[in-house]
């Protein structure tokens, strides 16, 4: 099966495109830096010729309100038209759970439109979304930090390690598609504070981390229980104390 991998050069697409090749798939790989470029439409209609199914796990360059809208907007639009004329079967996409309970964001309001455009597009679909990495912690933490102090709200998280989501992805790539969504987190949950400790901790960063109710994720305001995911999740096996092991 031939697959083609939106973002392949990425830390999610280059693991799905792995994995795929690993089980004997024809994985291309396709973003800027291989001739693709999904908002100008460069290389869209060359690389998916013989494509039976797309997966997108790109992301937008810059995460400035505007300029993620555009590139959602553009993007999954110059894409899904390429896809309904090269006669693709299956359009998979990565997203992230709790999107529509994050549309105090920029971000997430265009993670919305993106599954918009799919879920309207008519053509079979799957959506994966995906709880955050365990990989961003740092960086979640980075976007809060004010002085050396890391304000976060008070809430829940149940992270996942990027190898399990690229598995995810790439299981919903190989079956039929689903035309809805479907979840994939980590196997534990935690206040997002202590995620953040952990992560912190284990590369002695010492910047203090406190809970604070004005606090928002990425713009959004949180419930405690926004960025969970439903009882139908798929769980992965990998513990963040493992894999933060591992690291050292």
């Amino acid at each position: 099966m031939k697959v083609v991998v939106i973002g392949g050069t990425g830390l999610i697409g280059s693991k799905v495109v792995a994995g795929l090749r690993e089980h004997g798939h024809e994985a291309v790989a396709a973003s800027p830096n291989t001739g693709v470029n999904t908002l100008t439409g460069e290389g869209l209609a060359e690389v998916l010729q013989g494509a039976q199914v797309v997966v997108d796990v790109s992301n937008s360059p810059s995460f400035a309100d505007d300029d993620v809208m555009e590139f959602f907007r553009t993007s999954t639009t110059n894409l899904l038209k390429a896809e309904a004329e090269a006669g693709v079967a299956h359009h998979v996409a990565l997203s992230v759970v709790g999107t529509d309970r994050l549309q105090g964001s920029g971000y997430f309001r265009a993670k919305q439109v993106q599954e918009d455009l799919i879920t309207g597009s008519g053509l079979p679909y799957t959506i994966v979304h995906a709880t955050q990495f365990f990989e961003f912690a740092k960086g979640l933490a980075d976007g809060v930090t004010q002085g050396d102090t890391v304000h976060l709200p008070d809430a829940k998280i149940q992270p996942i390690v990027s190898d399990d989501v690229a598995a995810a992805v790439a299981r919903a790539a190989v079956g039929a598609p689903v035309d809805g969504t479907v979840e994939v987190a980590g196997p534990e949950a935690f206040q997002l504070e202590e995620f953040i400790r952990m992560g912190l901790s284990a590369t002695d960063d010492p910047r203090k981390i406190v809970t604070d109710p004005e606090a928002t994720y990425w713009g959004a305001p949180l419930e405690e229980n926004t960025l969970l995911p439903g009882p139908d999740a798929h769980i992965a096996e990998t513990r963040f104390a493992d894999w933060l092991a591992q690291q050292r």
